[in-house]
């Protein structure tokens, strides 16, 4: 048996193919798995459970159906934050913490999207302890929706312009806020998305930290068993 993580699929209505990816991932590779984790950015946006696309509910409706085969966690990530109970629940998922920690087949494990370990990149940071804030999530939920999509189209621009200017080092994250989740969670491991750099990094003391693969160019999971873990690719259909 083996526990799956997958994370950064960024779904969205124009990208079908990466869509059709993730739901035949679905049908095809939960076989001998004990459950699913979901780190983060499943969507390329999300502005609230109230309209959610259609492409993204017939989504919930598969991940339902996978949901009754082994259960299915998921960790909000900088893109999707504001997902919520209504589609959790339709989705058959079950909302983790940023930061969980779980025992992943005898060695202790702590899991999360992998955003706040990112300290050098200053104004992120401001940004996210905002938007994390109880008030401003309230406010949020209670704009039109025009206004919701808007501030959400806006906030995807100007994450992607800021970007290109930021260097490698910024957008990594901080090996010293990697040691000290790791100490303050008493773990040995760490798995988390975000970087969009998949790698399994060796570090001091026998610790581990392994950052799972975009779904950009192609399909990508973590495979995790007793004895093995695997980084596999999985190639887009032709």
């Amino acid at each position: 048996m083996r526990t799956l993580f997958v994370g950064d699929l960024h779904l969205s209505a124009d990208r079908p193919d990466i869509t059709q990816a993730f739901l035949t991932f679905l049908d095809t590779q939960l076989h001998d798995t004990d459950a699913l984790y979901i780190l983060g950015d499943l969507f390329e946006v999300w502005v609230g459970d109230d309209i959610a696309e259609p492409f993204a509910k017939e989504l919930a409706d598969a991940i339902k159906r996978a949901s009754q085969k082994l259960p299915i966690y998921f960790i909000h990530g900088n893109r999707d934050f504001l997902i919520g109970n209504v589609f959790a629940n339709r989705s058959g998922m079950t909302l983790l913490p940023e930061v969980y920690t779980l025992d992943l087949y005898g060695v202790p494990s702590v899991i999360l999207h992998g955003d706040s370990l990112c300290t050098l990149d200053k104004p992120y940071q401001r940004f996210r302890k905002f938007r994390n804030m109880s008030w401003a999530k309230w406010l949020y939920a209670h704009l039109p929706k025009s206004k919701r999509l808007d501030i959400a189209a806006k906030l995807r621009t100007k994450s992607q312009s800021s970007n290109q200017q930021k260097s490698y080092t910024i957008m990594d994250v901080e090996p010293d806020a990697v040691l000290e989740l790791l100490d303050a969670t008493k773990t040995e491991q760490m798995i988390h998305g975000h970087t969009h750099r998949p790698a399994v990094h060796q570090l001091a003391n026998g610790k581990r930290r392994i950052v799972v693969g975009d779904w950009y160019e192609q399909g990508s999971m973590l495979s995790v068993s007793q004895d093995k873990i695997e980084l596999i690719e999985l190639p887009f259909s032709k």
